[in-house]
């Protein structure tokens, strides 16, 4: 089985990018997962799409067509996700293929602030279920002051959120497996239109 990961940040040393690495530590045995970033990815323009549809682009949705699952570690900007990720996925939502569409879709932040991230998850989800993408509710991994919480080795410090991770890292591989399940519990939907929620909070940005 094979899920590929998208950090929605570009920074080097990203926070995110560093959770996608330490969610692909956690995967049961037999997932491989392959974290990907979007350095390469053209901002959208239509009349660059209609001279031929960008290499970074096709690659990428090429990637999530032949994966079993997508995970997604956002930053959070203003509220919101990082223009990085939002132009990638306006890239993806017009290939003919629509690689996220029933795709199993799990999401995860990190952010230096208090709120973990919380506020561009609620917008993501909105996102995919734009793209048809089947996105897990359940469970939520949302890493908040961050920045002191990686070790020296990539590895979480945060126990409560690293068996989170794991068990969201469990719920998409039996989402990958079983194509036509709709449920990650049995009393709960795995995919459903985001709910909006107020979340009080710090604005701004941050190293995320």
């Amino acid at each position: 089985m094979r899920i590929v990961a998208i950090s929605g940040s570009l920074r080097a040393d990203s926070l995110n990018t560093r959770l996608a690495h330490a969610a692909a530590g956690l995967v049961p045995a037999g997932v491989e997962i392959e974290v990907v970033t979007l350095q390469d990815i053209p901002l959208y323009d239509e009349d660059l799409r209609s001279e031929g549809w960008p290499a970074a682009v096709t690659t990428l949705g090429e990637r999530i067509a032949d994966a079993d699952g997508v995970l997604i570690a956002t930053p959070e900007y203003n509220y919101s996700i990082s223009g990085v990720l939002k132009n990638a996925l306006d890239w993806l939502s017009r290939l003919s293929s629509a690689p996220l569409a029933g795709k199993p879709t799990a999401i995860m932040s990190a952010s230096p602030g208090m709120f973990g991230g919380v506020r561009a998850q609620d917008h993501l989800r909105q996102i995919l279920f734009g793209l048809d993408a089947r996105v897990l509710t359940r469970p939520q991994v949302i890493v908040n002051l961050a920045a002191d919480k990686f070790q020296e080795d990539g590895s979480l410090s945060d126990s409560m959120a690293v068996e989170l991770m794991r068990k969201l890292m469990e719920a998409l591989t039996r989402a990958g497996g079983d194509k036509d399940a709709i449920n990650v519990q049995q009393t709960r939907p795995r995919w459903e239109p985001a709910r909006a929620r107020a979340v009080g909070g710090i604005r701004g940005a941050g190293q995320v």
